[in-house]
C-alpha cells in the first residue's frame, strides 16, 4: 500500500490501527478509498481492527477517486470505495468501478430507498438537508423546501455553492418531485432570495446568520452537532435553532454515506467484512454518536443532539432517482447563474 500512499491525491492514514499486531497481520488488510474527512471515520477503522484483526489502509482524496480507480484498472488496490453523497455513488457504478454487493445481512438491515437496486451500493449513515433559522429574527417553526423560492419568504438565505453535491442532490429532489421546468423557476426564486453570493460550507452558512447576514442558512444535520461540540463555532449554533424542512405532501430530503465493493478488489473477503461491520450496530451507534448523523439501521439510538430537532421524517423517494437527476440540477444551476 506504501506505491498507492505515494501516487494518490491525499493519503491521510495508513495503516493506523494495529499496523504492527500479529493479529491484524495474520487477519491481513483492507484498502479503503474515502472522501471522508479520515478524522471522522478513522475511529470506526480503528474499532473495526479491534474486533476483526484485519488492518485498514485508507486513503483521502477531496475528489477523482472513481476516475482514479478506472485508471489503475485491474491492478487497482481499492477494495471499497467510502462516499458522501448518493451522486458520487452511482458516478462510481456508471464509472464501471463497482461490483454487486451480495449480502443478506445487509438487504436486511438496509431499507431498499437506501441501496441501489442491483446492490451496487448501499447506505451507512444518513443525514438530512436542514435549516439553520436565526433565533433572533425568524418565528417561523416549520417550512416546507418549495418556501424556499418563493416570493414571500421575507427571509433571506445563505447557502454554499450550488454546485456542491449536497445542494445538487437537494435540487435533484426537487426535480423528481415537481419536474424540471418547475424547478427552475423554484431555482431562480431561491437565488432572489438570498442574502448573498453562494460561498463557504453549511457551518459558514450559521456563521453569517449569527452575523445577521441572511436569517436562513441551509446544511446538514450533522454539522449542527459539530458546530455545538466547538468552541470557536458555538456560538454561531446557539444563535440559531434548527427546522426541518419538509416538501409539500412528502417528507424531509436526506442523503448519504455509502460504501461499493471495488470491481477488482485484492481483498473482496475483508472487503465484505468491513462493509457489513459498517451496517452493525455497534459501528451505526459510533456514527450516531461521534458523527451526529442518523443510523442507517433501525433500533439504533439517535444522539440526543440530533434527536433534539424533532422527529425525522425522510422522504419516501429513492435515493436512486436523485441520482439520477443530479447532472439536470447541475446544469439547472448554471443556466440561472445561481452562484454568479
Amino acid at each position: 500500500m506504501k506505491s498507492v500512499c505515494g501516487r494518490v491525491l491525499s493519503c491521510l492514514a495508513l495503516a493506523a490501527a494495529g499496523m504492527t499486531t500479529t493479529s491484524a497481520l495474520a487477519q491481513g488488510e483492507v484498502n479503503v478509498y474515502t472522501y471522508r474527512e479520515t478524522k471522522l471515520i478513522q475511529p470506526l477503522f480503528d474499532a473495526f481492527t479491534k474486533d476483526t484483526g484485519i488492518r485498514v489502509n485508507v486513503v483521502s482524496a477531496a475528489n477523482g477517486l472513481e476516475q482514479r480507480v478506472r485508471t489503475e484498472g485491474a491492478n487497482s488496490p481499492a477494495d471499497v470505495l467510502l462516499t458522501v453523497d448518493i451522486s458520487r455513488l452511482e458516478e462510481a457504478v456508471r464509472a464501471g468501478i463497482t461490483q454487486p454487493i451480495k449480502s443478506e445481512l445487509l438487504d436486511k438491515v438496509v431499507a431498499p430507498r437506501y441501496r441501489d437496486p442491483e446492490g451496487h451500493w448501499y447506505a451507512v449513515s444518513m443525514r438530512a438537508r436542514i435549516v439553520y433559522a436565526s433565533k433572533e429574527r425568524v418565528k417561523a417553526t416549520a417550512l416546507n423546501y418549495e418556501d424556499f423560492g418563493s416570493a414571500g419568504l421575507n427571509h433571506k438565505i445563505c447557502i454554499r455553492s450550488g454546485q456542491h453535491y449536497y445542494n445538487t442532490a437537494l435540487f435533484a429532489a426537487y426535480i423528481v418531485k415537481h419536474g424540471e421546468a418547475q424547478a427552475e423557476q423554484w431555482l431562480r426564486g431561491l437565488k432572489a432570495n438570498l442574502g448573498q453570493r453562494p460561498s463557504g460550507g453549511d457551518r459558514e452558512a450559521a456563521r453569517d446568520v449569527a452575523a445577521g447576514k441572511c436569517d436562513l442558512g441551509i446544511g446538514n444535520t450533522y454539522y449542527y452537532g459539530l458546530m455545538l461540540n466547538s468552541a470557536a463555532q458555538k456560538p454561531w449554533a446557539d444563535a440559531t435553532r434548527v427546522i426541518l424542512p419538509t416538501f409539500k405532501g412528502g417528507g424531509t430530503h436526506v442523503n448519504v454515506s455509502g460504501v461499493v465493493l471495488a470491481r477488482h478488489a485484492p481483498n473482496k473477503a475483508n472487503a465484505m467484512k468491513l462493509i457489513e461491520w459498517l451496517a452493525g450496530e455497534k459501528a451505526q451507534q459510533m456514527h450516531a454518536d461521534l458523527n451526529f448523523e442518523y443510523p442507517i439501521r433501525t433500533g439504533v439510538p439517535i444522539n440526543a443532539t440530533i434527536a433534539a430537532f424533532g422527529a425525522l421524517n425522510p422522504d419516501p423517494m429513492p435515493l436512486s432517482s436523485i441520482a439520477e437527476k443530479s447532472k439536470a440540477a447541475a446544469n439547472l444551476v448554471d443556466k440561472v447563474g445561481f452562484d454568479n
